[in-house]
């Protein structure tokens, strides 16, 4: 389930942003809750999620781990290849790998635009922690500490 619309003012393996913009229609709506609709809290942790593996995924494609690159709102990338030129792609894949602190500070509901934030942190032995910020207009929605690991392509399990 893609829980990101767009990332931008990406900087490979360092920092980027992202939008989810909320809409009624989104399945989870139907049980969560009938009259009172909410995004459950574990979607906007993988919103967040989602937006620290394209990070990370784009130190993986550019070669840029520990460079600044930019991308701006429209996903050009200014970290690698030509202008317009579309980025390789990684043969790794990130997933959430634990979730170490997490606060929720108001409800997202239907109409609501999630901006997101993931900052990478040092990583060890594959794993690397993510301070993650989702909020709606000016009020934080939810914020803490992830921990994102890698699997190869080849299917060797978290590195």
């Amino acid at each position: 389930m893609l829980l990101l619309d767009r990332a931008f003012d990406v900087e490979p393996g360092q920092r980027g942003h992202g939008v989810k913009n909320v809409t009624v229609s989104e399945p989870y709506f139907a049980g969560h809750y009938p009259d009172s609709s909410i995004m459950p809290g574990v979607l906007i942790v993988e919103s967040m999620a989602q937006l620290a593996a394209v990070v990370l995924a784009a130190a993986w494609t550019t070669g840029t781990a520990g460079e600044a690159g930019t991308s701006d709102e429209a996903g050009t990338s200014g970290a690698a290849g030509a202008p317009g030129e579309p980025l390789p792609t990684a043969d790794r894949v990130g997933y959430l790998g634990a979730i170490r602190q997490m606060k929720f500070s108001r409800p997202v509901v239907p109409g609501d635009q999630l901006r997101l934030f993931a900052e990478l942190g040092r990583g060890f032995g594959g794993l690397t922690p993510v301070t993650v910020r989702a909020s709606v207009g000016t009020e934080l929605a939810a914020a803490g500490t992830l921990v994102v690991t890698e699997r190869g392509a080849g299917g060797d399990g978290p590195q």
